[in-house]
């Protein structure tokens, strides 16, 4: 037999109040303007008797859901995976909960998730957007649903967003490289146009421009996000295999850095004597690699945190001035990336 279902009009019978009384409290908390006696009386009623409130007629009556979309790449990349659970706490602390769904980096699936979220009549999104989404984020604009880009943007339309200073980073990576004497250095990043991964490419490019080296085409490859691991070992045979082979490697994330580790292993080339490396992100894989890894380290906590204050604000007032908010890089050093000749020198 079904239990039957805990009632306002439960609760003010063990009370002892009316259910006006009940409904102020368990809605309004301290503004209800009920007596603490009473109030304390009403919740501990509620929690003895197991009380549910409708969450259906609490939107109706509030016209929201308290509910965050977010859409990420791969939410089993940790670098995802690690803002997810940043946002998901944060959220928390403005009452609101977490929808996740990954793209895959494809548009259309991307498409489905936004649609599905917004049936589900989710108060706002978090997006890290997929290449060839551009019109999925203008519908949102033209619909007025609150929304914050994190990781990614579309410079051609005009929005809030939260991103790393990708030009910077990568070219602090690269100038390391640089600074540890290295002078043939390969580059392997996503094929893609979207903005962050084309600043990265950029900021590589910049590196070695300012220090005079030479820029090789051949010495840059593009991998396709859903053939990583085939592609990858064709790129490296053909960097590091060559007649004139790198000496230094820059990974534009942390999951191409960890599959390119993979394939250099097979290879018997050894780290960073005979090449060295710097990826973008850290990752838990490379805690566990024989030698430490250099990697530019991305502020996590501010992504999220940042995101979430920018989208409840949004949400609560849809008229406010678009945030454009740019963080920076930490470049952690280790011994991936080879000793320096000043830092040899001391020791």
């Amino acid at each position: 037999m079904k239990r039957k279902k805990t009632s306002l009009k439960d609760i003010a019978k063990k009370v002892g109040v009316s259910t006006a009384t009940v409904s102020y409290v368990l809605s309004k908390g301290k503004e209800s303007k009920v007596s603490a006696a009473v109030s304390e009386k009403v919740k501990q009623a509620a929690k003895e008797l197991n009380y549910q409130p409708n969450q259906i007629a609490k939107s109706l009556k509030s016209g929201k859901t308290f509910t965050i979309g977010l859409i990420v790449a791969d939410i089993s990349n940790p670098f995802f995976s690690h803002i997810a659970r940043i946002i998901e706490d944060e959220a928390a602390h403005f009452n609101y909960n977490v929808i996740f769904g990954s793209s895959d980096e494809k548009a259309e699936k991307s498409d489905n998730l936004i649609q599905f979220l917004i049936n589900r009549q989710v108060d706002g999104f978090i997006i890290a957007p997929a290449e060839g989404s551009e019109k999925q984020i203008q519908a949102l604009k033209e619909q007025h649903i609150p929304f914050v880009l994190i990781d990614r943007y579309f410079p051609d339309i005009s929005s809030n967003y939260v991103v790393l200073n990708n030009y910077k980073a990568a070219y602090d990576g690269v100038s390391r490289l640089i600074k540890t004497s290295h002078k043939k250095i390969g580059m392997i990043a996503y094929s893609n146009s979207l903005q962050h991964m084309c600043e990265r490419v950029k900021g590589y490019k910049q590196a070695l421009l300012e220090n005079k080296l030479d820029y090789r085409e051949k010495w840059v490859k593009e991998i396709d996000f859903t053939h990583i691991e085939e592609e990858m070992k064709t790129a490296l045979d053909e960097m590091l295999l060559s007649e004139e082979p790198i000496d230094a490697l820059f990974f534009a994330t942390n999951t191409l850095a960890v599959h390119g580790l993979k394939y250099i292993d097979q290879l018997q080339l050894k780290v960073p004597h005979d090449v060295a490396i710097v990826s973008f992100d850290e990752g838990e894989a490379f805690d566990f690699y024989y030698c430490p890894l250099t990697y530019l380290k991305q502020p996590l906590e501010e992504f999220g945190k940042q995101s979430v204050r920018i989208l409840t604000a949004h949400m609560a007032n849809n008229d406010l001035d678009e945030e454009h908010i740019q963080l920076d890089a930490e470049l952690i050093i280790r011994k991936s990336c080879g000793m320096a000749i000043e830092e040899n020198k001391e020791g």
